[in-house]
């Protein structure tokens, strides 16, 4: 099937066959292999992108259900000049990432959050993070992220 979707802000055509995975279309035939996948039943959320600015499963959704819709990948978040997102250097600055296999789901997530909640406090933010599995960083690392991140974002420049 003949699919339609913008990506990062790029517009692609896809052949793809109906049970091709949002996740396998992009790392495979967009090359965009910041989606990660873990354990690929939807539990873990390494592969959390934000299709229509909404978090969803990549390994979860067939590629066909994305036709027309905007998907945000981890590739998404940095500058085109390759600086960091605050989100991304608050990840490196506050240790919310190691071995880097849930970071990128962990990311949109994040994300998405500080987009409809720019203010969250810690309770909020270990709730929207709950979806994800991280077997390194003990969580208080992300916590601290994504809330030094919010700081961030509100402080006046």
């Amino acid at each position: 099937m003949r699919i339609t979707l913008t990506v990062n802000g790029t517009r692609h055509r896809l052949d793809v066959e109906p049970r091709r995975t949002l996740a396998d279309a992009l790392r495979e035939d967009l090359g965009l292999t910041g989606t990660h996948l873990g354990c690929e039943h939807g539990v873990c959320g390494a592969c959390t992108v934000l299709v229509d600015a909404e978090p969803a499963r990549a390994c979860l959704m067939f590629a066909v259900q994305a036709d027309g819709s905007t998907v945000r990948t981890v590739e998404g978040l940095a500058a085109p000049d390759g600086t960091l997102d605050p989100l991304q250097e608050a990840f490196s600055t506050c240790h919310g990432l190691q071995c880097g296999a849930c970071t990128p789901g962990m990311l949109m997530t994040a994300t998405h959050l500080l987009e409809v909640e720019p203010a969250p406090d810690r309770e909020r933010i270990r709730a929207e993070m709950a979806g994800h599995i991280c077997r390194c960083t003990g969580y208080m690392g992300i916590v601290d992220a994504v809330e030094s991140a919010a700081r961030a974002v509100r402080a006046p420049s």
